[in-house]
């Protein structure tokens, strides 16, 4: 796992920057805005004393990779994020799209996250796609959990691959999306997507690599 370090000094209270980008996982389907990973994230880091600004956020439930670029462009964020994450390839997977165009895809969103981080690749943090085959929706759905968890697997080597040749740090939620996905606690209403709770256990694996930003100066 790669840390991330964030340049600030100690003398500036000024905020750093940070761009969520993703789909439904991002943007929080289901969930109050205060219980989004990102938004948890940063609330999480201005606990430990980090500057952090509550995210700017583009996503929306059902974006594929290709969707997610155009709504990039359509947004026209300016370079200049402190902190850039990047979570998407779950609708790819349910569509039945291939792993070779997900790689594509993927590999030019990475590179578009990091020019939003001003080209400092320790600053784009990446998280797996969580496995929604456990899950009471794919159950009634008779969805076949053992197929989705290897395409889930196949997708989530091609973002890691991609990922540790390029330096970015990449958070594996996927174990404990499988390990807790099927609690109720952890749900949204719809069944499918994660509670507040689930998310905080995806926020807390993630918090230790932005936590090298307490150190920067």
């Amino acid at each position: 796992m790669v840390e991330l370090s964030l340049h600030r000094t100690h003398h500036s209270p000024v905020e750093l920057r940070f761009l969520a980008l993703g789909d439904s996982y991002t943007i929080g389907e289901g969930v109050a805005e205060s219980g989004r990973w990102p938004v948890q994230l940063a609330r999480a880091l201005r606990a430990d004393g980090i500057p952090v600004s509550d995210p700017q956020i583009i996503a929306r439930t059902g974006w594929t990779t290709d969707e997610l670029q155009a709504a990039i462009d359509a947004a026209a964020p300016l370079p200049g994020y402190d902190l850039v994450s990047l979570l998407i390839g779950v609708n790819n997977q349910y569509r039945g799209r291939s792993v070779e165009e997900y790689r594509l895809q993927f590999a030019a969103l990475l590179e578009r996250a990091v020019g939003f981080a001003q080209g400092r690749r320790e600053r784009v943090l990446v998280l797996s796609i969580p496995d929604w085959g456990v899950t009471p929706f794919a159950r009634q759905g008779s969805h076949d959990a053992a197929a989705i968890a290897v395409q889930i697997d196949d997708f989530n080597a091609a973002a890691r691959q991609l990922c540790e040749a390029r330096g970015v740090a990449f958070v594996d939620i996927t174990p404990v999306s499988r390990a807790r996905g099927a609690e109720p606690a952890m749900l949204a209403d719809d069944g499918l997507h994660p509670s507040a709770s689930l998310y905080n256990e995806w926020m807390r694996l993630a918090l230790p690599v932005v936590r090298a930003m307490e150190a920067a100066v």
